[in-house]
């Protein structure tokens, strides 16, 4: 029989309108400051499940330049997932108890990234394999943390959970007072936020909640069907193979807020490190709101190609969210982080990279 614990939060009331300045610690003298964090990092063994995929490489890749010690747990699943040598890598089926808590064994901190995870194409295709495997991934890792005794568990859920909101921006406390999802992925995300305050009420284990908006950046791959891949890798993708008119699900007035990963890594490992982030969410995400149809037209013209833009507007899928839009007000001021690549720069990074990776026709698709 396990003593069962409240939450416990800062005191503080998160609303989107409430001003969190005040929790935010100015450090005496910096240098000293980042000489004691990665002494005290390089003492922490951090374990990021799914660490071989798109935001969980940049994530390792974060972690590695402070000094953390890193383990990757990942099945490789996805074709363009990459193993590397810098740090200890696990092959291995999370959804399995034994090789969670295996995985587990020494471990400080888990982010916990491995899902089912794509487009809206593919969580329209797979949603029974998203909503079954996933619930095993978050049984078997939270099952292993408790057992490990993990200092805290960091679970990246979605802006998925936000799918049924009217309300804008959405903030952190908006979870709670909204339909929950409709589609088995986001329904999914949001159980996988249930296990995080269902685990810390019944054993103690402490957890932060990460909701990711629109990641985009290097290393994404295009799929090999229709929203397969998020809508960034497969626009660049029918444009670099010359498709005329450019086909668009939907619309094009659909909303989104998109977030270079290298700011979401950067945010997830902020609210890991925070003290202040420990039992509570955040929403991490760009701040710019843009249509489909706009974002279309900017990599048309980043691309420089020379027929004049045109589209064909193609029936979208039963799920597809209207309107995209994120407070990030408690995370900029409680971790005092806030989005720094603007979105044209990250679409020229991008459009740079799968140029290279098409015309070396070494571009590997996502299945």
């Amino acid at each position: 029989m396990h003593n069962k614990q409240t939450r416990k939060t800062p005191n503080v009331s998160y609303r989107c309108s409430h001003k969190y300045a005040r929790l935010i610690k100015r450090p005496k003298s910096l240098k000293n400051k980042m000489a004691n964090i990665l002494k005290n990092n390089l003492a922490q063994r951090v374990l990021v499940t799914g660490g071989a995929g798109f935001i969980g490489s940049a994530t390792v890749n974060v972690l590695k330049t402070k000094g953390y010690d890193v383990v990757i747990a990942d099945n490789l699943s996805k074709h363009a997932s990459k193993t590397r040598n810098d740090v200890k890598f696990i092959n291995t089926d999370l959804t399995k108890k034994e090789n969670a808590e295996k995985a587990m064994s020494g471990i400080d901190y888990v982010i916990h990234l491995a899902a089912k995870i794509g487009g809206i194409g593919y969580f329209h295709k797979y949603p029974a394999t998203i909503i079954s495997e996933n619930n095993q991934l978050n049984s078997a890792i939270f099952n292993a943390a408790v057992k490990n005794k993990i200092k805290r568990i960091v679970y990246i859920s979605s802006s998925m959970v936000f799918e049924n909101t009217n309300r804008y921006p959405s903030c952190e406390e908006d979870v709670k007072n909204i339909p929950p999802p409709t589609s088995a992925y986001g329904f999914s995300k949001l159980s996988g936020e249930k296990y995080c305050e269902a685990y810390h009420d019944e054993y103690g284990l402490n957890y932060t909640i990460i909701r990711p908006f629109n990641a985009y950046g290097i290393n994404e791959r295009p799929g090999t069907e229709i929203g397969y891949a998020h809508v960034i890798p497969d626009l660049i993708k029918k444009m670099l193979q010359g498709q005329y008119p450019l086909e668009l699900l939907g619309d094009g007035k659909q909303t989104r807020c998109f977030t270079h990963v290298s700011d979401i890594a950067e945010g997830i490992i902020a609210a890991m490190e925070k003290k202040e982030g420990e039992n509570n969410d955040f929403n991490i995400s760009n701040e710019e709101e843009i249509q489909i149809i706009d974002l279309a037209k900017k990599l048309w013209e980043l691309l420089k190609i020379e027929k004049p833009f045109k589209v064909k507007f193609t029936k979208s899928f039963k799920y597809d969210v209207r309107k995209r839009v994120p407070s990030v007000k408690k995370a900029r001021d409680i971790l005092g982080w806030q989005a720094k690549v603007k979105l044209e720069q990250g679409l020229k990074e991008v459009i740079s990279w799968l140029k290279e990776e098409y015309e070396k026709k070494t571009l590997v698709e996502d299945v």
